[in-house]
């Protein structure tokens, strides 16, 4: 088995690089319902990283029902862990380049704000939290696909009160750099108005899909995000089975 463990892809926080390596050969049935994940020691030796990052990673698939962690017999993959719906914060730079284009991004806004300003607050969070506030204009080439409105908790964060996101988007900094454990997306549909029709590059009163995504850390609210698509152009797909009794 330790001959056959995935490589990391070098992209982010260790964990997560681990994280994924294990994920993949569980999603793609290399490693079937039952297999043995290798030893938490045989990881830590593989990927050069400390007991605690693998036992991170680990936790990580257990919580998203991917595998089992039973004592004496070691960390299992979970019974039809393939088919299994694993909740992913989904990036829009990552999706823009399978599909083939070059992805691009804008900061149209960036303020430091309050909870209880026009921008609204963050669920759980007191109205006088300071939080930083981003308006983001996401593009497959000239083409704008998301505007992204986002919150983030600089309590939760501070290292964003001073980054620049010259780099990387908000979302993919958020992503490499900060830990969430949980998440919350609500699925809407809204007219464009104003700025957002404006730099979507729509008709006023458009349709648009919209998700809203809230992070936590643990019971830290990290982030909000308010994710605008123009509605002829962006769609979620999910398959499911009904529920055996």
């Amino acid at each position: 088995m330790t001959a056959n463990m995935p490589a990391l892809d070098g992209d982010g926080p260790l964990w997560l690089q681990i994280r994924r390596a294990l994920a993949r050969p569980i999603l793609d049935g290399s490693w079937p319902s039952g297999a043995k994940i290798p030893a938490e020691t045989e990881l830590t030796e593989r990927y050069g990283a400390s007991r605690m990052t693998v036992n991170k990673a680990l936790h990580s698939l257990a919580h998203d029902g991917l595998v089992e962690r039973r004592r004496r017999r070691g960390t299992l993959v979970a019974e039809r862990a393939q088919e299994h719906p694993v909740f992913e914060i989904w990036d829009v730079a990552a999706e823009v380049r399978r599909g083939g284009a070059d992805y691009g991004f804008t900061i149209h806004e960036r303020e430091i704000v309050d909870g209880g300003g026009r921008h609204g607050g963050i669920d759980g969070l007191d109205a006088g939290t300071s939080l930083l506030w981003l308006l983001v204009e996401h593009r497959a080439g000239a083409q704008p696909v998301q505007l992204e409105q986002r919150l983030i908790n600089l309590d939760a964060v501070p290292a964003a009160r001073k980054e620049a996101f010259r780099k990387l988007s908000p979302g993919e900094w958020l992503l490499r750099e900060v830990p969430w454990t949980e998440a919350r997306h609500t699925i809407l549909a809204r007219a464009a108005r104003g700025t957002t029709a404006r730099l979507l590059h729509l008709a006023p009163g458009s349709a648009c899909l919209v998700v809203e995504r809230q992070t936590w850390d643990g019971e830290t609210p990290v982030t909000f995000a308010r994710l605008w698509h123009p509605g002829e152009q962006h769609r979620l797909v999910g398959r499911f089975e009904p529920r055996k009794y």
